[in-house]
């Protein structure tokens, strides 16, 4: 425990701990002492430099920095006498000199104009110094140096905090000032946007452009009103304060959650404005009789009358309810599906798979996270029993050792990411492993790129050493692990020298890395989707399961298994049920019990089989299946692989209800469509990829005649003849929570007291168990179970036609299908159109130019995009990201399924590239 020091605080007797400060003693008594350098909030350090926050200690000649210095027994501290006042007035005095006045300021109400106000400094006797000009060149942030006062703030908040490493703090003296990787001006530099610099600034010499008036270069916009809510972009669950002006959000900052602690990403902090877009859906809409479906015809929002007409709330329900009672009588529950969303919330994603299992007696019921991590979900449920996390992210930061694998956490998940590279900054052995290079490398100890599909060839080498040297624990296997001698048997031949030329990493390297992961005190492991999206998915999963298992780096602080989870409610949804094989908590549909125990609770005869997946229930719409759809804020015509395929089954329909904020690709093809609720619009629970249930609010009201997501559902399932009756989302959220034992402990009226809650918690005020399956497993008999795996190469190699391997994937700006952040200001400024990415060596043996137009193809189709020249991209690869609806990348991809998780192999396929020009030739 940290020892107690009593010392006086302006002639009040207090304590401290030892690794308290003055200032933060201050705080907490009450004492306001003024502060620009020091930022309180984790992460950052103090830095002593500004001198606003000098106080008086008796015995001392000079005053002190209290943000730096530390109490001790007996101390006598001052905070209000005339040396400490004297010398912060001149202080504020100095900087006053070289900030511009107070009506033209960047922003008149920042920490430093109100610390001014506060001492009572209105105005400075000192000559000012001569300042830049403002920078605007960078999209979401103004970079006015005339207000900078060189606290280097900015400086930590990148380097240290968000550990982006761009800005730094350049010049001398009084000339000192940020530059961002020498770049002038900053939107030629690697800013990556976060915006913790702007968060940090204290004077607005770094802002949000969304609040200036950029001809006056002063802040114009204020918030009437601030939210606190969750962010609805990736699964990391950061919190956030919306402030809203005037009816429209203007403005999202970090607040301090569990998962956050106050960071945000660019996509978090500038990409609200989506919300608010002209393009939003407002009026319901109905197919015209005049205009048949067409699996090729473009997508035209500017156009959409030509397709469809406004309709009444009661013609457009009234239809979409008909059209699936009469699929429903006329081929019963095999007639119908219904596709929910991991955008949703968990009270949504509740009641949509409820409504389709209870409604039309199906479990033809899905969602993204089989295009994302269903391989996962089976290779968990299969090796420890539970689909989720055992640890969170933040959990890096007490580990040893860190395996990264198919993930790209600084794109995909740029808060997750903060904390791997802090962990590793402060000595934790990094290995990243991944068929491309990326940005995360640049910390690790280890850069493992192999060929791509080749991860069970790598991962089963890595086995080979800990077991043959003997690495393995054996007294955790024999407490706690099944199938560890077939384990044994089958690694024997997957040696490191065998399995060199197979993925590319050499036998040393291979042997180095498995001595690391297993002998290092606390190991973690995190893997994305370039791990579960392939035909092999759910195998490279049970090796990753396979290497926690026979090292016991499971159920302690610092190591576990986390998949990164990538839409904001995919692990909600999953826990809610919203997949075809299991109810609510990931309880079997084929159990007659679990059955029996769903049928009582509501009050119909449910189906004993396991339903199709997003891609067999294309297939089964194309052999005349299904024949009629419900889809609630998903895109499978952009989300899906082979798209000519998806789009030409949404088109067979015979009746398609998309319930949606946007006219979507999936949109396009309905006929019949419900303008629903934003995230910003509506109330409910959500749980981000470390197992935390939070609560998303309602900041600003749903446009023109939208409707909250949770009614719509509701309205359509009392017009089929279901007889609901909800208050409202509370009473939505008991009901699941009644089915889910994993919800136990974590009531409404705790979600609204403690904000966020991990499950699962061990009694009503308990703290969430962040770690789990320290002492046994959820399985049959608290066993974990090893399941070997063998080679399986890739559904489609390359070949002399098609020589290259095309990747797709998501980038930093845009998130999945783009229907939100394309439709964000700021983040489509910049990344505005679709592109494929190459090595630039790639790019000169095949005589193109970075920049021109090109056409990659597949099999399965041909796109049109720029070329990107990328050093990160291996050679003989291509990278394109899937969120583009002008060039669609699952045009290309490969619906080839793993025969478990029923994922598509979205990481792998054979491609060719060339000029754009030539299909004009032909």
């Amino acid at each position: 425990m940290s020892e107690v020091v009593t010392f006086t605080l302006d002639g009040k007797s207090v304590t401290a701990s030892e690794d308290e400060t003055i200032w933060q003693v201050a705080k907490r008594e009450g004492v306001g002492i003024p502060h620009l350098c020091h930022k309180d909030a984790p992460g950052y350090r103090s830095d002593g430099n500004c001198r606003a926050c000098m106080v008086d200690i008796e015995g001392e000649r000079t005053l002190t920095a209290s943000c730096i210095r530390h109490p001790a027994e007996g101390m006598v501290v001052n905070t209000e006498t005339e040396r400490a006042t004297k010398a912060r007035e001149m202080v504020f005095e100095l900087l006053m000199a070289d900030q511009p006045d107070r009506h033209a300021h960047p922003d008149p109400e920042s920490d430093f104009w109100r610390w001014s106000d506060n001492i009572g400094v209105t105005a400075s006797r000192y000559a000012p110094c001569e300042r830049p000009a403002q920078d605007v060149s960078h999209p979401a942030i103004a970079v006015n140096l005339e207000a900078c006062i060189a606290c280097n703030l900015c400086e930590r908040a990148c380097r240290e905090v968000q550990v982006n490493d761009v800005i730094g703090m350049g010049w001398r003296g009084s000339h000192a000032a940020p530059v961002f990787d020498l770049a002038d001006p900053m939107g030629l530099s690697s800013c990556v946007a976060c915006g913790e610099c702007v968060s940090a600034c204290p004077t607005g010499a770094l802002f949000e452009k969304s609040l200036m008036d950029e001809t006056a270069a002063t802040r114009t916009v204020y918030p009437d009103e601030t939210v606190d809510s969750v962010c609805p972009f990736c699964g990391v669950g950061c919190l956030t304060s919306v402030s809203v002006s005037d009816g429209k959000i203007v403005k999202v900052e970090g607040r301090d959650g569990p998962a956050n602690e106050n960071r945000l990403c660019v996509k978090g902090r500038f990409g609200f404005d989506y919300v608010s877009s002209p393009e939003r859906l407002t009026k319901p809409l109905v197919r015209r009789e005049d205009a048949p479906k067409d699996p090729e015809l473009k997508l035209n929002p500017s156009n959409y009358l030509t397709v469809f007409r406004e309709a009444s709330w009661e013609e457009a329900l009234h239809r979409a309810a008909d059209g699936l009672k009469e699929s429903y009588g006329a081929k019963g529950g095999a007639g119908l599906a219904g596709f929910g969303s991991a955008k949703g919330s968990n009270e949504e994603a509740y009641l949509f798979q409820k409504f389709i299992r209870q409604g039309f007696g199906t479990n033809n019921v899905d969602h993204c996270t089989r295009l994302c991590h269903a391989s996962s979900v089976a290779a968990l449920m299969e090796g420890i029993g539970s689909g989720a996390v055992t640890a969170p992210f933040s959990s890096a930061l007490d580990a040893d050792c860190i395996i990264v694998i198919g993930a790209r956490p600084e794109q995909n998940h740029p808060v997750a990411a903060t904390y791997l590279k802090q962990a590793a900054q402060r000595g934790a052995k990094l290995v990243v492993m991944d068929p491309r290079h990326q940005g995360l490398m640049r910390f690790a100890d280890y850069a493992l790129v192999f060929k791509p599909g080749s991860d069970v060839a790598m991962l089963n080498a890595i086995l080979n050493v800990i077991i043959t040297e003997g690495l393995y624990d054996s007294q955790y296997i024999a407490a706690h692990v099944d199938g560890f001698e077939a384990l044994k048997e089958k690694i024997a031949d997957f040696t490191p020298e065998a399995m060199e030329p197979v993925c590319g990493i050499d036998a040393e390297t291979l042997r180095e890395v498995a001595r690391l992961y297993a002998k290092s005190g606390k190991s973690i492991i995190f893997w994305g989707m370039g791990v579960s999206q392939h035909v092999h998915g759910t195998d490279n999963v049970r090796c990753l399961i396979a290497m926690a298992l026979t090292t016991g780096h499971i159920g302690r602080p610092g190591t576990g298994l986390h998949p990164l989870r990538g839409q904001n409610n995919v692990q909600g949804a999953s826990d809610a049920g919203l997949i075809p094989q299991v109810f609510p908590d990931y309880r079997s549909v084929e159990d007659p019990a679990i059955l029996a125990e769903f049928e009582d609770a509501w009050g119909r005869t449910l189906d004993p089989q396991r339903g199709l997946t997003v891609v067999e229930i294309m297939d089964d719409i194309l052999a005349g299946g299904i024949e009629a759809m419900y889809v609630m804020g998903e895109n499978p015509a952009m989300s899906d692989p082979d798209q000519h395929h998806a789009r030409k089954a949404l088109t067979s329909l015979k009746h398609l209800v998309v319930q949606d904020i946007f006219l979507t690709e999936t949109a396009w093809h309905a006929d019949v469509i419900l303008p629903a609720t934003a995230h910003a619009e509506k109330l409910g629970t959500f749980t981000n990829t470390n197992r935390q249930v939070q609560i998303g609010r309602p900041c600003v009201s749903a446009p023109g005649e939208a409707r909250p997501d949770l009614d719509l559902i509701i309205e359509l399932a009392n017009r089929v003849g279901l007889n609901w009756d909800y208050s409202g989302v509370p009473e939505v959220y008991e009901e699941m929570r009644s089915h889910m034992r994993s919800l136990e402990h974590i009531s409404w009226d705790r979600l609204e007291r403690d904000g966020t809650v991990t499950y699962p918690a061990d009694d009503d005020h308990a703290p969430g168990n962040e770690i789990l399956f320290g002492q046994s497993f959820p399985t049959s008999d608290g066993r974990a179970r090893i399941v070997p795996t063998d080679l399986v190469p890739p559904a489609e190699l390359p070949d002399a036609d098609f020589p290259l391997v095309l990747t797709t994937g998501r980038m930093l700006e845009h998130w999945h299908t783009g229907a939100m952040t394309r439709r964000a200001t700021v983040l489509d400024a910049i990344e505005p159109e679709p592109v494929v990415s190459m090595h630039p060596k790639e790019i000169r043996k095949a005589g193109l130019e970075v920049g021109q137009q090109v056409r990659v193809e597949t099999r399965r189709g041909t796109i049109t995009l720029t070329l990107r020249a990328d050093r990160d991209v291996s050679t003989g690869m291509l990278f394109i990201p899937f969120c583009f609806q002008e060039a669609p990348a699952n045009f290309l991809t490969n619906p080839q399924l793993d025969p478990f998780g029923k994922i598509p192999e979205f990481k792998y396929c054979a491609a060719r590239i060339a000029p754009a020009m030539l299909e004009a030739a032909e």
